[in-house]
């Protein structure tokens, strides 16, 4: 049980700690495109917007894969169970 615990503990650090990289190449990365935009086209067409736009929609799930998951809780299990039961 311990073992099982520590090894799930494990997982969520280190997905939490990739979600961290994640959001901060994020970050640097179009904080530079947008440098290139200012230096470039200021006040011009705002192109930036869209890799901001598709790599934040990756974002959102790896947000979501992280702090949510794809292993319902016991909870969600018997409720569910209840539901079956009660057909």
């Amino acid at each position: 049980m311990s073992d099982d615990l520590r090894q799930e503990a494990l997982t969520r650090l280190r997905k939490r700690r990739e979600l961290q990289a994640h959001v901060l190449a994020y970050v640097l990365v179009n904080l530079f495109l947008n440098g290139i935009w200012l230096l470039t086209t200021p006040g011009g067409f705002y192109w930036p917007m869209f890799p901001m736009l598709g790599w934040g929609i990756g974002i959102v799930f790896h947000i979501w894969d992280v702090f949510v998951g794809s292993n319902p809780s016991e909870d969600a299990i018997r409720t569910e169970m209840d539901k079956l039961a009660h057909r």
